[in-house]
């Protein structure tokens, strides 16, 4: 058996003791309100539903068990393996914000890569415990695992205070042009923002918050979308 698979299997282990404490009691007392419906959300994640693999980096083909969810839809190995190669291999020094985080691949990819923080934000109570686990198990100290809405963490970041934003909301939400908004407030004037959709974005949309697309894929259902602020994209 492979050092990635009994790590893997140790994960497992950890992510269902998380899965049943974040059933037990509320994330945050002041959300008691909601303590029923994430005792629930928590307690309904299958155990081990599915795999992620990280692609490059310190953990390169680590395998990295992960619940599923309904809408929950992990970036296809592919569709990272081409974003990391448009950026580059090496994201050592970059600040990055995933703000949809779910599995936490592709922030994962950043950090694995060598990325000084990552803040994962995700608003599942189920996920943010498994979050947790992997942040651990992987002694992943860049890492940082926040449990709130995507939006208001960009909105709250400093302007131009990141490298590298990543956005994957779900798809048959409408979060897609307020986190657009927001990410083009966060990023810095030479950053990236990946992002992840059912569709390609025109042109005309991107521009109405200054982005411009630098590269862009369509993988199946996926469009990937790398943007950068219509100045940088033009240099």
């Amino acid at each position: 058996m492979s050092r990635s698979t009994l790590r893997g299997s140790a994960i497992t282990a950890e992510i269902r003791k998380a899965q049943a404490a974040a059933a037990a009691a509320p994330v945050d007392p002041k959300a008691a309100k909601k303590s029923a419906k994430d005792k629930a959300a928590a307690a309904a994640a299958p155990q081990g539903a599915g795999e992620i693999r990280i692609i490059g980096g310190q953990w390169k083909r680590t395998r990295l068990p992960v619940a599923q969810r309904p809408g929950l839809r992990p970036t296809p190995d592919r569709v990272r393996e081409t974003l990391f190669n448009w950026l580059g291999q090496d994201l050592s020094g970059w600040r990055c914000l995933d703000a949809f985080a779910g599995t936490g691949a592709l922030g994962l990819e950043a950090a694995s890569r060598g990325a000084a923080s990552v803040q994962l934000v995700e608003s599942d109570a189920a996920l943010v415990a498994q979050l947790q686990v992997l942040q651990a198990k992987l002694q992943a100290s860049a890492v940082r695992v926040q449990r709130g809405d995507g939006v208001s963490a960009l909105k709250q970041a400093a302007p131009a205070s990141l490298d590298l934003v990543l956005l994957d909301p779900p798809f048959d939400g409408d979060l897609f042009a307020p986190a657009l908004q927001a990410a083009a407030q966060a990023v810095a004037a030479q950053g990236f923002i990946y992002l992840e959709a059912p569709r390609a974005w025109t042109d005309d949309e991107l521009a109405a918050n200054g982005l411009a697309v630098y590269r862009h894929l369509k993988a199946g259902a996926v469009h990937a979308h790398l943007l950068r602020s219509m100045v940088a994209a033009a240099a």
